[in-house]
């Protein structure tokens, strides 16, 4: 499972100004259950998502993923999680037998293994056609079906998923969606951002809502529905935000009311 403990990113701008992207944010996600992490362009989503891949640092707080620290275990962690962004980053001179090869060796997946692991999920996914394609060939959706196997050949019990939908067609955008929800039915915790109301409604056990870094609202969509008496998703992210920001409000004027 993944623990989020009140994890924190600041980040230095060009004017010396701290920029908090992701500020004491805690939730967990358990085994065979799919969180939707929630939020606009720039909620802090990503950031998350590579503190928890070990990718950055977290400026306070911290995360446990299967049990092993994000901060004191990395190596633990990465053997035990497996990444997708929808910012597929590949070797292009590499078929995609052999890139997928080359990651199940980095993570000292036997050979007859990763044979296995490669047809399974090329069968799974519709890939025969290009497991001896070299990368620079295929098209942005069958990049993406590579960066899959890619993320999966070690066959991890934790998946993180950051947008891997973004710019896809429809076709192959419902493949990842078969998968993820493969994924819950092989038992594994399953980790999935997105900016769109309709993808965290049709996907998720659980949301995470997140805005200007914090958690917002935390529930499954019948809970968000009951809270406020609304049918939208859309709608009670913005109705949450709203409470938001007048709770913020309140709370400057008790404590300073002669500068408002």
């Amino acid at each position: 499972m993944i623990e989020v403990k009140h994890l924190t990113k600041s980040f230095e701008q060009k004017n010396g100004e701290p920029l908090l992207a992701v500020n004491d944010l805690s939730f967990t996600a358990d085994k065979g259950e799919i969180v939707v992490l929630l939020g606009v362009n720039g909620a802090g989503k990503t950031t998350t998502m590579r503190m928890l891949s070990t990718v950055l640092k977290p400026s306070n707080g911290t995360a446990t993923v299967e049990g092993y620290d994000i901060i004191g275990e990395p190596q633990k962690v990465r053997a035990n999680l497996g990444f997708l962004s929808g910012d597929t980053g590949l070797y292009n001179r590499l078929t995609t037998r052999e890139l997928i090869t080359f990651f199940g060796k980095l993570y000292d997946v036997d050979d007859e293994t990763i044979k296995k692991r490669i047809q399974e999920m090329a069968d799974f996914l519709d890939m025969n056609d290009f497991l001896d394609k070299k990368i620079d060939l295929l098209s942005t959706g069958m990049k993406q079906k590579v960066s899959i196997v890619r993320s999966i050949i070690h066959d991890p019990p934790v998946m993180i998923f950051d947008e891997p939908t973004a710019g896809l067609d429809i076709l192959t955008a419902r493949n990842i969606v078969s998968f993820i929800h493969k994924c819950k039915d092989d038992g594994k915790c399953v980790l999935f951002s997105t900016h769109i109301m309709r993808e965290a409604e049709k996907i998720a056990d659980r949301i995470i809502m997140i805005h200007e870094g914090k958690l917002l609202a935390e529930g499954t969509w019948e809970d968000f529905r009951m809270q406020t008496n609304l049918q939208d998703l859309d709608d009670i992210f913005v109705n949450f935000v709203n409470q938001t920001k007048e709770r913020e409000q309140n709370y400057e004027f008790q404590e300073n009311p002669d500068d408002l």
